[in-house]
């Protein structure tokens, strides 16, 4: 299906990473496309407060993939998106996360190609990322995790159904969509030898005012998640960096920048300048009176 419609120029398609959900986490540019599109096509993920950053006479189009649990289309990418690019428009994309990132960003890329249609990539933090910000959980540690795997759990289960889960033994794991499986996650990663008592935890809606999360052990975080009634989507983190969360204090406004060096030379690293002398501040402090010498006569 090469060419386009009524003799238009090809427009293009963005394919854009929304981010976790805060609209204060989108890259520049992501921001800057949403702030001037003509035409939106987003998915569930998009959260509504992003969606509003659109100009009010914005086509807006709801292009996911579900639909009261059924798949809308069956093509890689929405047909409504290579209509309004062959139409001669150009069309932001917005997708949850980063859209190489389970985002199917690299299915509708191969789908944009096949037919002609310019397109270009903008990356986004993906929800592993914003998540684990938002909680506090660093992902590796120096002490209990230098690796992290980033898995469905649709996936993990189907890849290997008869072996266990298809993810490696040691280290951080971070489900994607894991709420309907988050049982068999758990069971199948203690057969596979993780310790039951291995820290979890569940966020949904991560970033966002109505974050929910739920931490427990691969022993019980199935149960813990289900009394707690957290509707999906939603992440499991599971390692031993969950038992290192410090969640940080929320900041209600950014800091004000510092204002710029009066000397515009680079900082040159020297033992010199690294030394702990050259550490301390050079700032002259003032005597007390009880530490200055008696006056004499005569003294002003």
């Amino acid at each position: 299906m090469r060419g386009t419609q009524r003799g238009h120029a090809p427009g293009k398609v963005w394919l854009v990473g929304a981010g976790p959900g805060d609209p204060e986490l989108l890259t520049v540019r992501a921001h800057t496309l949403v702030r001037s599109a003509r035409v939106i096509a987003y998915d569930e993920l998009v959260s509504p407060a992003i969606l509003a950053l659109a100009p009010r006479d914005a086509e807006t189009i709801p292009v996911g993939r579900r639909a009261n649990g059924c798949r809308r289309h069956e093509q890689r990418i929405h047909p409504i998106v290579v209509v309004r690019a062959l139409e001669g428009h150009e069309v932001v994309r917005l997708k949850g996360g980063d859209p190489l990132v389970f985002g199917r960003g690299g299915e509708e890329a191969e789908e944009l190609a096949a037919v002609g249609i310019p397109f270009a990539i903008v990356p986004g933090i993906t929800a592993a990322l914003g998540a684990a910000a938002s909680l506090g959980i660093p992902l590796t540690h120096r002490e209990h995790a230098s690796s992290v795997t980033f898995a469905t759990a649709h996936a993990a289960h189907e890849h290997n159904a008869s072996h266990g889960l298809d993810v490696p033994p040691t280290g951080t794991l971070v489900f994607y969509m894991a709420l309907g499986r988050i049982e068999a996650t758990a069971q199948a990663l203690m057969a596979g030898g993780r310790p039951p008592s291995t820290p979890a935890a569940t966020v949904a809606k991560a970033t966002l005012p109505d974050e929910r999360v739920v931490v427990g052990t691969l022993d019980d975080i199935a149960s813990r998640t289900r009394e707690a009634g957290v509707l999906g989507p939603a992440m499991l983190v599971v390692g031993e960096v969950v038992g290192k969360r410090h969640r940080p204090p929320l900041l209600t406004a950014l800091p004000t920048p510092s204002p710029a060096p009066e000397s515009g030379r680079p900082w040159v690293c020297s033992p010199a300048a690294t030394s702990p002398e050259a550490a301390r501040p050079s700032v002259r402090r003032r005597r007390s009176a009880a530490s200055l010498p008696p006056r004499r006569a005569g003294d002003v």
